[in-house]
């Protein structure tokens, strides 16, 4: 299915990426895109970059430099820059699955995304976010049954379970994918 964001947001990543690398500031491609990077789906949603929270400033001001326009939202774990094309660039400096690391960092992987060299998320640290972010008040499984179903055979299942034992939401996510045959039962 033809997605008419995302030339946008590639666009915006790359032009984010580059900024960010010109300043020295030290990010990891997440998200929906680094999914995308390693054969997911398109997403027609934002950008999502992974950056320490010291970082977090530096990275919008390259953003802002760049010609992006700044947000500063009100939940204290993210900033936001749009391009000129109201593409959204999200700079996550502490997700639910808490503070981002030099250790994330180190762990990403280095890849070409579209020409631009950067580091890109595992796609444990992806799911592990994104089944950590499920709420009472977005308790949607659609995007993380996609990426399972898409990308099941290059996870580690093993660890996202352990790291997200303490979500109800996460442990509702297991049931479904073993449910439907996307990841192997856990003996009991």
């Amino acid at each position: 299915m033809p997605n008419d964001e995302f030339p946008a947001l590639v666009s915006a990543m790359k032009r984010a990426a580059g900024a960010m690398r010109d300043a020295e500031v030290p990010f990891v491609l997440a998200g929906g895109l680094a999914c995308w990077a390693r054969g997911g789906p398109q997403t027609d949603h934002d950008v999502d970059f992974f950056l320490k929270p010291e970082d977090a400033d530096r990275a919008l001001a390259a953003l802002v430099d760049a010609g992006f326009r700044p947000e500063r939202p009100p939940e204290g774990w993210l900033l936001k820059a749009y391009s000129e094309d109201d593409a959204l660039v999200d700079l996550i400096y502490a997700p639910s699955s808490g503070e981002i690391t030099d250790e994330l960092i180190e762990r990403a992987e280095w890849r070409e995304v579209m020409a631009v060299r950067m580091r890109v998320a595992t796609l444990e640290d992806v799911m592990v976010s994104k089944l950590l972010a499920l709420n009472e008040q977005e308790p949607d499984f659609s995007s993380v049954l996609e990426l399972a179903r898409m990308l099941r055979e290059q996870m580690r299942w093993d660890e996202i379970r352990e790291r997200t034992e303490s979500s109800p939401f996460a442990k509702a996510f297991f049931t479904l994918v073993e449910e439907l045959g996307i990841v192997e039962r856990v003996p009991a």
